[in-house]
C-alpha cells in the first residue's frame, strides 16, 4: 500500500510511504509511482488527537502516544 501525501508537518511537504507485506515501512521525498489511486483522504492530527476523513473508510478519530500537528491532503494507492 502507498500513501502519498501533501500537506504540513511531515518531513517533506510532498512524499510517498511505501508498506510492505512484510510490515517494512518506508518514506520518500515526493511522488513515486505507479499510483492507482483507491481513496482520498485528508488526516488532521492535533496534539494526540487524529481525525480522518476517508472518501472508502468515512470518518475515523484515533487517539496516538505522540503529539503532533499536521495537516494532510492524501491518496492511498494499492
Amino acid at each position: 500500500m502507498k500513501y502519498i501525501e501533501f500537506g504540513i508537518g511531515n518531513t517533506w511537504l510532498i512524499r510517498t510511504e511505501t508498506e510492505r507485506e512484510n510490515g517494512i515501512e518506508f518514506e520518500e521525498k515526493g511522488i513515486v509511482g505507479p499510483i492507482r489511486a483507491h481513496s482520498l483522504y485528508l488526516r488532521i492530527w492535533m496534539n494526540k488527537t487524529v481525525l480522518i476523513f476517508d472518501s472508502k473508510e468515512g470518518f475515523k478519530k484515533m487517539k496516538k502516544n505522540r503529539k503532533a500537528y499536521k495537516f494532510i491532503f492524501g491518496i492511498t494507492s494499492t
